[in-house]
């Protein structure tokens, strides 16, 4: 694309690529000076020439003199990012249904419910934690929400692969440092909000502001789907500028599920939506998954599926990798492996694991908590599990340049009569959880969900996955299964 067509008065140079990050720049791209929370991009000016870059875009004053290159400077570096990755891809966000996920926790799953069920009808891609998929084609994933070249990108590829739409998990990240801000939502959702990332925003109450620029940025002819049991439904529903619903259990909701029965192996309830009732019988599982297929119903359905038909495939939904994901290898006893990470993400999976297991069984749970993250919840994550855990194993949980025995010790202080113990290899964790249990026991493997790294002090490493360790302890060591190699 010329130069000259994405800034007025910009020399007739052709740009061939866009990037934020000098290392990633090759001959013919453009530069954005990015201010991280960490790097200045402006600092990396030197490199990117040398790389290639054919333009520089900058906000600070930088040496303009070196030839070969056009210097373009803005007032703000991201929001100019924003708008040029949207145009240089062609607008891709335009031409897809665009759904947004935010909340503190269930935003994968929604987002992975809405592409599994949106796609009985169009193809529907898929961008968040667990990573990108759009068709046969997944890619690994680099942060919740990507910036937006990478969102723009992967949007043109899901529209050139003949995607309709897209499900975009939407953090408060995200949010805050501007990576969507060219998006074009069609549908904004959700979820919840509770404690979680106030390491990154200082407040509860920033931590809300950042979710809320998704509902009041929404343009008027989306549509916002929101919680009607979480504490904030109403100040979401007064930010809005677009027609809104609502979903719920507790309170009257547009979407609401009542009758709600949930077993081990699947849930049945009642929709009620409108003057119809609709019965309902999914494999998902907890009350809280209840929550996340009425988000996605709603949002589905807003934006033109017959709920009748879409009903019709809410039976065989497709697992959710790392979320409430059952082992099952024969052994008997239960293994669930989920991405619990927050206070009320560990309650709501132990409040299952309780009504699961009978009374004369034992709940036995493994987990840490992530380094150089919010400290304070610590010692809540190991208050609520002495609530419900007859054996707690700590472990470490992407510790970076902490020590995983100290954050070991600050779970420790909420943990009450409740025996813990410490093992700070994470498969040796699995391995001895697997080993404690009896006939009847239920084990929950929390934290790092279908994650393959760990993030230490020199970066990510490699790492098999919760899912992957618990079935191969499983099969090795309480089955006696000799197998060659982890996959």
């Amino acid at each position: 694309m010329k130069l000259s067509v994405m800034f007025e008065h910009a020399p007739d140079l052709e740009i061939t690529g866009i990037a934020s990050d000098s290392r990633q720049v090759q001959p013919g791209d453009m530069y954005f000076c990015m201010e991280g929370l960490r790097n200045d991009g402006h600092q990396f000016v030197d490199q990117a020439l040398a790389n290639g870059a054919k333009c520089i875009v900058h906000r600070k004053d930088i040496d303009t003199s070196k030839q070969g290159a056009a210097y373009i400077k803005v007032k703000d570096v991201n929001q100019t990012l924003n708008v040029i990755a949207s145009k240089f891809y062609g607008y891709p966000s335009r031409h897809l249904k665009m759904f947004g996920v935010t909340g503190t926790n269930g935003k994968s799953s929604v987002a992975c419910i809405i592409s599994d069920l949106y796609s009985h009808f169009e193809p529907c891609g898929y961008i968040g934690t667990i990573g990108m998929r759009y068709g046969e084609r997944e890619l690994p994933p680099t942060l919740t929400t990507p910036d937006p070249i990478c969102i723009h990108h992967m949007l043109k590829e899901m529209q050139d692969h003949e995607m309709k739409a897209c499900a975009l998990e939407v953090s408060s990240h995200g949010l805050e440092l501007g990576r969507v801000n060219s998006v074009d939502f069609d549908v904004a959702i959700f979820t919840n909000l509770t404690y979680d990332h106030l390491d990154f925003h200082g407040t509860f109450e920033n931590y809300f502001a950042a979710k809320r620029k998704l509902f009041s940025g929404l343009k008027e002819s989306g549509v916002a789907v929101l919680n009607a049991d979480d504490p904030y439904y109403d100040q979401l529903k007064e930010a809005c500028h677009a027609r809104f619903v609502s979903y719920g259990i507790q309170n009257h909701a547009d979407y609401r599920a009542d009758d709600i029965h949930i077993g081990v192996q699947g849930s049945t309830f009642t929709l009620f939506h409108g003057e119809q009732s609709y019965p309902v019988t999914t494999n998902l599982v907890a009350l809280y998954n209840i929550y996340n297929l009425l988000a996605a119903i709603a949002g589905i359905c807003e934006s033109g599926i017959a709920l009748p038909d879409l009903l019709e495939h809410i039976q065989h939904l497709r697992q959710i990798e790392g979320r409430m994901e059952r082992i099952d290898e024969g052994q008997p006893f239960t293994v669930i492996v989920d991405f619990a990470h927050t206070p009320d993400g560990l309650e709501k999976v132990f409040e299952y694991a309780a009504a699961i297991t009978e009374s004369n069984r034992s709940i036995i749970s493994v987990f840490g908590s992530a380094g150089k993250r919010d400290t304070k919840k610590r010692k809540v994550f190991g208050e609520i599990a002495s609530r419900y855990c007859e054996l707690i194993i700590l472990t470490e949980d992407d510790p970076r340049d902490e020590d995983a025995r100290e954050i070991a010790n600050e779970i420790k202080e909420g943990i009450h009569d409740t025996k813990s113990i410490y093992i700070e290899n994470r498969y040796d964790a699995i391995r001895q959880a697997i080993e404690s249990a009896n006939v009847g026991d239920t084990i929950l493997i929390l934290g790092k969900g279908d994650e393959v790294f760990m993030y230490r002090e020199d970066g990510r490493e490699p790492w098999l996955g919760d899912h992957v360790a618990a079935r191969h302890c499983i099969r090795k060591y309480y089955l006696g299964i000799e197998e060659e190699t982890l996959e």
